[in-house]
This record gives structure tokens, C-alpha cells and sequence, in this order.
């Protein structure tokens, strides 16, 4: 497919909040498959379309297990908690302790607009939070406990 432009913080795009996809397109199932190709060629572990600039609410992930396509996702349970580094696709190059939920429960559409219930625990769960935030115009910046700090991505894998 193809390899978008991720919007970079300080882009009015990232702060609005996303709208419902009420039907599966052909170009909304491109738009899916972008943003797979986008998020493994940056490395990154979730994107949401509005990272690519398109106010929808979608949202890839893969933390390793393969991937994980949310349309529509709402969290609706989470317990436990855990702080560790998060960074983002829209910030490169920096990163900041943040405190998540350690588990996380999703209701979502699936690609083929069926609801499905995801579960996430450690780095799939804060993946979710992450993610489902920028759906609603939010940045983990916002989160950040003390200050960013540079990271090399090379050495160290992307929350």
C-alpha cells in the first residue's frame, strides 16, 4: 500500500476529536492498511488516523503479536496501574514516564464493522490508552510525570 506523513505535535490535526465510522469503504480499508505499513516502516507499536490526518476514529496496533485494528474502540474497564516510558510517532525522538492502566478492556468494530471485545495487559494495554486517547484530540504529553527526555530509537523500543 502506501507510507503516509505522520503529523508531528504542534499540528491543529492531533487536538480534535475523532468521528464514528458508520460503514466500511474500500477507501477506509485502504486507509487501514496505510497506517499498518506506516506504523511498521516507523517502528512505532499503534497509530490513530489522526497521526495520518484523518478524523476518524481507527486505530492499528501491534506489540508484537500481531496486528490489532480497533474501529470505534471504547474502553470500558481497566485496572491496575503501571508507570514506564512512552513515546509516540508524533513526538520523535523524545519520550516520558507515564502512569496507565496494567489492564484494559476495548469494545471496538472489527474490519468487517462486527463488535468484538479486545483485552490488554503491560504494554498492549498502555498501546490501547494511547491510542484511544488521540482519538479524542489528547497526547500523552499531557500525562507526563516530571519531564520528556531523548531517546534513541535504535536502542530502545516505542510505546
Amino acid at each position: 500500500m502506501a507510507i503516509r506523513e505522520v503529523r508531528e505535535m504542534g499540528d491543529d490535526i492531533l487536538t480534535k476529536p475523532c468521528k464514528d465510522v458508520t460503514k466500511m469503504t474500500l477507501r477506509t480499508k485502504i486507509l487501514i492498511e496505510d497506517m499498518l505499513d506506516t506504523m511498521y516502516e516507523a517502528m512505532g507499536v499503534g497509530l490513530a488516523a489522526p497521526q495520518v490526518g484523518i478524523l476518524k476514529k481507527i486505530v492499528v496496533i501491534d506489540v508484537g503479536e500481531g496486528p490489532v485494528v480497533m474501529v470505534n474502540p471504547e474502553i470500558i474497564e481497566s485496572s491496575g496501574e503501571q508507570t514506564g516510558d512512552e513515546g509516540c510517532l508524533s513526538l520523535p525522538g523524545k519520550a516520558g514516564q507515564v502512569t496507565r492502566p496494567n489492564y484494559v478492556k476495548v469494545k471496538a468494530l472489527n474490519e468487517e464493522m462486527e463488535e468484538v471485545i479486545l483485552e490488554g495487559e503491560g504494554l498492549l494495554a498502555r498501546a490501547m490508552c494511547h491510542e484511544v486517547d488521540h482519538l479524542a484530540g489528547k497526547m500523552y504529553v499531557d500525562l507526563v510525570e516530571g519531564e520528556l527526555h531523548d531517546v534513541n530509537y535504535e536502542e530502545e523500543e516505542e510505546a
